[in-house]
């Protein structure tokens, strides 16, 4: 929608092709149906720098169309945004349908034609040029053309890789699409009793072979079949990579204090309930969901007096609250991933343009590239920017 709005803006004459029966079906989904439309980090060289190693490729297009403009988009047609936790912007309405609206209303100010349901079969080309795109029963032609078909995450909103395939057969390098930002599959049962439990302010930490691979701080979420959230979809790329062994999650439930604090926190909290059960001595301390799991895990009877726990029963209680350990047994693939890692490879795009380097009238934008951020409105930026970018060159025909 960026790309051709962008495209029309500049004086192009310009057809929008969708499979489905309706626009932006996965912006729907974004932030849990709230769209967490960008990211105010205004240092261009930090926010490239959550991409990783490709994120360079990413200056120009921020360039033509940052996060300030992208804010500046949306509050002057008529959607005002708010700060949350973690600079990420929302829409003030919480209300994914709202950005689309936007969108549709840019398409229809600048006079682009919407063709759906339009399932693409194939781009054919002749030379170094596309000659035509074809149908199941007709064909269409075209001066450029932008594929902005995203990758394979969410299958259900019409993600199914067709873009890929089309660039693959028209001779690019794919790098193995694999799900990104996506929850994890756990291996213990009694994860699927905290279904729906959010931790806040905690600290999860990536184990393989005794050894740290990853590590962060923040906000997770419990689901039946293991953990989502913030920061395990942020390590999930990580995890991904070393499910040849082996792999452990270690929660500390309680960053802010270290072992001894933690102890003499734990037991004051006993010393007020001593004469209470074990079982409802802990609530200042746990959320109330936490509490049976943690009493079994530790092995101490619920239904021993608080005041008589005797310090090996603390010191197992103290090592869950630390380092409360899951084993990871494999990410939940494609259909609950965010978004795609890998794509068609950078090295044979012009960053400048967005323009392949094979086809000379053919151009990309969005998650069909390789390359992907964290969590926080860093990916759908991408996709306004290089949709921006690409729909200027390609008007163009830079």
């Amino acid at each position: 929608m960026m790309a051709a709005g962008r495209a029309a803006q500049c004086g192009a004459r310009v057809a929008l092709l969708e499979k489905n029966h309706s626009l932006g079906q996965k912006l729907l989904l974004t932030g849990k149906g709230r769209c967490n439309i960008t990211n105010a980090e205004y240092d261009q060289r930090k926010f490239i720098a959550q991409f990783g190693v490709q994120g360079k490729f990413l200056y120009p297009a921020l360039h033509a169309f940052g996060v300030q403009d992208t804010i500046q988009f949306f509050e002057q047609r008529g959607l005002p945004t708010k700060l949350e936790r973690g600079n990420r912007i929302f829409p003030v309405s919480d209300k994914a349908a709202d950005v689309r609206q936007v969108l549709m209303s840019f398409l229809a100010e600048t006079g682009v034609s919407i063709i759906k349901p339009a399932a693409v079969k194939n781009l054919i080309k002749t030379g170094r040029r596309i000659d035509k795109l074809e149908f199941s029963q007709t064909e269409m032609r075209a001066v450029s053309y932008i594929v902005c078909s995203g990758g394979l995450s969410y299958p259900a909103t019409g993600s199914q890789g067709a873009g890929l395939r089309w660039a693959e057969r028209l001779g690019h390098t794919l790098t193995t699409p694999e799900p990104a930002l996506v929850p994890l599959i756990i291996e213990e049962p009694w994860v699927k009793e905290l279904q729906g439990l959010s931790l806040k302010n905690v600290q999860i930490s990536v184990y393989q072979a005794n050894r740290k691979k990853d590590e962060r701080f923040g906000e997770a979420l419990f689901t039946h079949q293991g953990m989502s959230g913030p920061i395990i979809l942020d390590m999930s790329k990580n995890i991904g990579k070393l499910l040849n062994g082996a792999v452990y999650l270690h929660i500390d439930l309680k960053p802010a204090l270290e072992y001894s604090a933690l102890d003499a926190r734990l037991q004051r909290d006993l010393r007020e309930n001593s004469s209470k059960l074990f079982k409802n001595s802990l609530h200042k301390l746990l959320p109330k969901k936490l509490i049976p799991v943690i009493i079994r895990l530790s092995g101490v009877d619920p239904g021993k007096k608080a005041g008589d726990i005797t310090r090996e029963e603390r010191r197992r209680l103290l090592h869950l609250l630390k380092q409360l350990q899951l084993q990871v047994r494999g990410l939940a693939g494609f259909e609950k991933a965010i978004i795609t890692a890998g794509g068609i490879s950078l090295s044979e795009i012009n960053p400048q343009t967005l323009r392949s380097k094979l086809i000379d009238n053919l151009y990309f934008a969005g998650e069909i590239l390789d390359i992907d951020g964290p969590t926080g409105g860093y990916n759908l930026q991408l996709c306004w920017s290089t949709g921006y970018l690409a729909g200027e060159n390609a008007a163009y025909g830079n």
